[in-house]
């Protein structure tokens, strides 16, 4: 058994040259980080928005029914999910369309960031939707007792409205999650033809 001289390893060709129009579309991409810089922005009046609103459950916790401290508590959950959906938004987002963040091996490293894409953070923001949805429909028919009185925010149309609204988000949630099941039992099948 003669080993045969292996041939020197050649070194990677560089990658060549972008055309400038090529560049600017491709450079295009970093238009967008004022509008995640402006969902930062967003972020911290949420937790001002939060941070008010806990102070406010603290002061009248002994003096408020227990009605009234499950809506508060109700709208804080509400304000941490919208929070969670601009967590998804701005780091997803910059990730998937404007740069890498390099967070790879940081112990901080959001498990859902190493397998997102346009179409993961797609059916994640409709999941998170409708979270949202359900916290505020929940919250509705707390106060759903009170229809027809001064006391009611809400009409019965209004409640039917929102339950409506609710259900289309359902619904385009199954469908953003049906096709992204089809398409990817699409690319499944033509990477095996």
């Amino acid at each position: 058994m003669t080993s045969e001289p292996k041939a020197p390893s050649a070194e990677p060709l560089p990658p060549p040259p972008i055309g400038l129009f090529a560049q600017v579309i491709f450079g295009s991409r970093w238009l967008q980080v004022p509008l995640y810089v402006g969902l930062i922005v967003a972020q911290a009046v949420y937790v001002l928005l939060f941070l008010k609103e806990l102070w406010h459950l603290v002061l009248h916790s002994f003096d408020a029914s227990e009605q009234q401290i499950m809506l508060v508590v109700l709208g804080l959950i509400d304000v941490v999910m919208i929070s969670n959906l601009l967590i998804m938004v701005i780091v997803g987002g910059y990730e998937t369309f404007v740069s890498r963040l390099n967070l790879s091996g940081h112990p901080d490293e959001p498990e859902w960031l190493s397998h997102v894409n346009a179409s993961v953070l797609k059916i994640k923001l409709a999941m998170a939707i409708i979270g949202i949805s359900s916290i505020s429909l929940l919250r509705t028919f707390i106060e759903a007792g009170n229809l027809g009185t001064t006391r009611s925010n809400f009409t019965e149309s209004g409640v039917m409205w929102q339950v409506l609204i609710h259900l289309t988000f359902i619904i385009s949630a199954i469908g953003i999650a049906w096709v992204d099941r089809l398409s990817d039992s699409g690319h499944g099948k033509a990477g095996h033809g």
